[in-house]
């Protein structure tokens, strides 16, 4: 089954190894493991992270999760607490499926208002990515102008995939040197591949959007058709905070305000063949599978084992 046939919901699955037999045998091909999952037709699973630094970072490293969000929407902004963290996944590494540290997506503070408001912060990203992260997420991507240049802060300059509907990037000359060392890669090499994916087949950076309130949900369908993005979720939290619900429910079943973004979301990221971000529990996740989820938010355990089960995943966890 190829990428596109699974984030379509293709319904035929690929067939399992023995445990043992995959434990054993497994070989990352990636350095972003999420990346690496969603090429196989698997869904990935995340826990949240705390915004803690190095002791958190190494507790972490051999996680069930494939994914860890590491706040830096609400929790302090503190990059030097990110690297940190992030050298304490490599150091506690590797992950149960060998990859040197799990995905690492962080959520900004920075919104995407406007474009003004977005290109004024958008250093944020560059600092982010800087400490060798493998993914950021924008929250309330209310504006698609602000959203394309979310995609061209987070790029360098010399990748021209995509240059037909996007500018040129403008991550910096140097940002690479911590986040190549914590790779294990060469500084060249990073600079090759930290490029956003899937645009960049060999990128190993993953962005993704928060279509997470009345305004965001009005420009949808042209937001997810902006180049470089990889998943979008609807927030449902946010979703009903600006609908007026204050119950803050992420799990059905929604009022039908949040019913009807999350039905206008989830079609948008199968058009654009993105991945779409949705809560998973361990009652619903093989609905959620089939209904089109292909990031697994919740945090929980249960519901991964169920899913990696149903959909026959061979990467050991």
């Amino acid at each position: 089954m190829n990428r596109r046939e699974f984030l379509h919901g293709a319904a035929t699955l690929p067939v399992a190894l023995a445990p043992a037999v995959r434990a054993a045998a497994y070989q990352p091909k990636r350095i972003n493991k999420a990346i690496e999952l969603l090429e196989q037709g698997q869904p990935a699973y995340y826990i949240n992270a705390g915004g803690g630094g190095y002791e958190e970072g190494r507790a972490l490293a051999k996680t069930w999760a494939d994914i860890i969000m590491y706040d830096m929407e609400h929790a302090p902004y503190d990059v030097t607490r990110l690297r940190q963290f992030m050298k304490g996944l490599a150091d506690g590494g590797p992950t149960p499926s060998g990859h040197r540290t799990p995905a690492v997506f962080c959520p900004l503070p920075v919104l995407g208002l406007d474009p003004v408001t977005f290109k004024g912060a958008s250093w944020m990203v560059q600092q982010t990515l800087a400490c060798g992260v493998h993914g950021v997420h924008l929250c309330h991507a209310r504006s698609p102008e602000a959203v394309q240049i979310f995609v061209e802060s987070a790029r360098f300059p010399q990748q021209n995939l995509g240059r037909t509907k996007l500018g040129e990037g403008f991550r910096g000359y140097g940002s690479q040197k911590f986040a190549a060392q914590l790779w294990k890669i060469s500084d060249t090499d990073y600079l090759q591949i930290a490029d956003t994916w899937p645009l960049n087949p060999k990128g190993e950076i993953m962005l993704g959007v928060k279509i997470e309130d009345r305004h965001a949900l009005e420009h949808t369908e042209e937001t997810l058709q902006i180049p470089g993005l990889a998943f979008a979720e609807w927030g449902p939290r946010d979703m009903g905070l600006s609908y007026g619900l204050l119950s803050g429910s992420a799990d059905p079943p929604y009022p039908k305000p949040m019913q009807q973004a999350m039905e206008r979301v989830l079609p948008a990221c199968k058009r654009n063949h993105l991945a779409f971000l949705d809560n998973v529990l361990p009652d619903n996740v093989k609905k959620r599978i089939d209904e089109g989820v292909r990031i697994g938010a919740g945090g929980s355990k249960e519901a991964a084992e169920i899913g990696r089960r149903y959909t026959k995943r061979t990467m050991p966890w």
